[in-house]
């Protein structure tokens, strides 16, 4: 009875410090390319959503949009992306009517798919009057599996 108890302890301490590592693992690649708010008052024609960009050419594109109004990208820490051997993830909130707000990204692999939960974040108290638009850009090593926003 002893050894069976042993053992079941034995096998679930081995089971969470396999998933701790995973965690671990995924957060290490991810790579912040730009994170803050665009301050164009929408016209930047970026609607609120999530994109996953797998081309220069979609790359390309997303980065005129950005710099549309400012030229948000010279605050990019790099902006020259292989995509043969990365993604990216670009996730874009709604136009606010003050400052402070912002975004998080939490990425999870399971066996089947990469998911990734968007976290937004209001300001605390008084803000500052001005329109602005979160975004959150990172790249992760192109995937094996498909990926999922919640």
């Amino acid at each position: 009875m002893h050894k069976l108890l042993g053992i079941v302890v034995l096998l679930f301490a081995l089971n969470c410090k396999s998933a701790e590592n995973k965690a671990k693992m995924t957060q290490e690649n991810i790579i912040l390319i730009g994170k803050g708010n665009l301050h164009g008052s929408g016209a930047e024609g970026i609607e609120q959503q999530n994109l996953i960009v797998t081309s220069s050419e979609e790359w390309q594109n997303l980065l005129n949009s950005i710099n549309s109004v400012n030229k948000v990208s010279n605050s990019f820490s790099e902006t020259d992306i292989d995509f043969s051997k990365y993604t990216v993830l670009a996730v874009f909130d709604e136009v606010k009517n003050s400052g402070g707000h912002s975004l998080n990204l939490v990425v999870e692999e399971t066996k089947d798919k990469i998911l990734i939960e968007v976290l937004r974040k209001s300001p605390d108290g008084i803000a500052t009057s001005v329109m602005t638009q979160p975004y959150h850009i990172v790249k992760i090593p192109k995937p094996s599996l498909p990926i999922d926003f919640k």
